[in-house]
């Protein structure tokens, strides 16, 4: 599967209708950017269970704003529709396939509980 262009137009509709969504926010100019692509689009073809999308932080400037893009690339992971993961810097395609395995294997009743602990104050 190939990855998609994320925008502000179909970003909420993406997250919301596919159970995992891993997200590459990038720039033209970015040199690790442009050396990341190749290993992110070879995982999408490697799990074609997962949506892979990426956000042109130059086109998409309120969308790296809203997630307090600071540095490029930054990989951020949504499972039914939660972050569950965020990092910047790109990835060696073995720690990427890691990633995605594991978030595969959680448990989100658990991630739901415990975010409903914090959100409680607990």
């Amino acid at each position: 599967m190939s990855t998609i262009e994320l925008t502000q137009e179909n970003l909420e509709k993406v997250i919301q209708e596919n159970s995992m969504v891993i997200v590459d926010f990038w720039a033209p100019w970015c040199g690790p950017c442009r050396a990341f692509a190749p290993v992110f689009e070879a995982a999408s073809d490697q799990h074609p269970d997962v949506v892979f999308a990426k956000v042109n932080t130059e086109e998409e400037q309120e969308l790296a704003s809203a997630f307090q893009i600071r540095s490029i690339p930054t990989l951020m992971l949504f499972r039914e529709q939660i972050i569950i993961f965020s990092q910047p810097g790109s990835l060696p395609a073995a720690a990427l396939g890691d990633i995605l395995a594991k978030a595969k294997a959680l448990d989100m009743n658990m991630v739901r509980q415990e975010l409903a602990k914090q959100e409680a104050g607990n």
